[in-house]
């Protein structure tokens, strides 16, 4: 069987209804689908779980399934790996990358941290094993304020890999973190001109926008938080219009859960289609999950010993997070 693309690259018959087939399979092995809201919303209607990089990890640390199908991109498997080391992860597509998690790269990052004996290492959970594996705690733009604010106000900290996600948790904690020099390529292409025009054009729309952003951005924005926290505050205001400075694929499960309400994807820099997505998020298609499922491959593997040093900050995240 040839996975050499990264994917099962076995054609699949036009005439089968891929929906069904996969819940057939899903059944027959016992696997469950976990799927991040930037992935497209064919597989997002699928899915058994879908969440944010936080929401992934719990549960996937509850699951009972002897197979875990994780469609999102290749550092949620390995954290899905970690946690669950006695059961098969796959992914749709190991070529489903991560543009701030090759930001850190882990011997780099090891060199870095050499400079700073005492300081307490936070990675974002968008980062490889290896790096996790350097790390006392793992978080998500979901809980990072919440655990930087555990630590004592002086403790000296390390943050990586994400510079926005980690000025903004400086700026609102009153810290200092020191930070790596890391981004995601989504969001930090977002074009703070074209959504003052979409202010504009919109002028009683919120501006929701993830903390990776750049600063700039943030500070046209109405709410910053994690995608979970986006789509909370779009379901429970009474807003009618919303401009989403976030991956575009947030906007499939927005729509579903507030169908009166109208949602604009903030723009790229470079963008002509009026969106911002990622190109590793939307590798992972319906074909690539039949397949995936089908053949049980690709399967994401983890080395024990980085794996047995990596799962501690995560499960610590954990613990803070409840």
């Amino acid at each position: 069987m040839n996975v050499d693309k990264g994917y099962v690259d076995v054609p699949v018959d036009k005439s089968i209804d891929l929906k069904s087939e996969i819940t057939k399979l899903k059944k027959e092995k016992n696997a469950v689908i976990l799927a991040h809201y930037y992935q497209k919303g064919e597989i997002q209607d699928i899915a058994d779980y879908i969440g944010d990089s936080l929401a992934l990890a719990q549960i996937a640390s509850t699951l009972d399934n002897p197979i875990i199908v994780l469609c999102g991109v290749h550092f949620m498997g390995e954290t899905a790996k970690i946690l669950c080391p006695d059961k098969k992860v796959l992914v749709p597509d190991m070529s489903a990358g991560c543009s701030l998690a090759d930001s850190c790269d882990a011997d780099d990052f090891a060199a870095f941290l050499k400079n700073y004996p005492n300081h307490t290492v936070i990675s974002y959970v968008n980062t490889s094993a290896r790096v996790k594996a350097l790390t006392d705690i793992v978080v998500t733009s979901s809980n990072a304020r919440k655990i930087v604010e555990s630590l004592p106000k002086d403790a000296p900290i390390v943050f990586g890999p994400d510079r926005n996600l980690g000025n903004y948790i400086n700026s609102i904690t009153g810290r200092n973190m020191v930070l790596w020099n890391g981004a995601c390529h989504v969001h930090e292409q977002f074009s703070v001109e074209k959504i003052v025009e979409l202010k504009k054009q919109y002028p009683g729309a919120k501006v929701l926008a993830h903390p990776e952003c750049k600063k700039a951005v943030l500070i046209l924005a109405d709410v910053v938080g994690s995608t979970a926290a986006l789509l909370k505050y779009a379901v429970e205001s009474e807003e009618k219009q919303f401009i989403v400075a976030t991956e575009s694929g947030i906007l499939h499960e927005m729509q579903k859960k507030c169908p009166g309400k109208e949602f604009i994807a903030a723009p790229a820099t470079d963008s002509t289609c009026g969106c911002n997505d990622c190109n590793f998020m939307k590798l992972n298609t319906l074909e690539k999950l039949y397949n995936a499922l089908k053949y049980e491959q690709p399967e994401i593997m983890v080395d024990p010993e980085i794996a047995a040093r990596a799962v501690l900050p995560i499960k610590k995240m954990l613990e803070l997070s409840k």
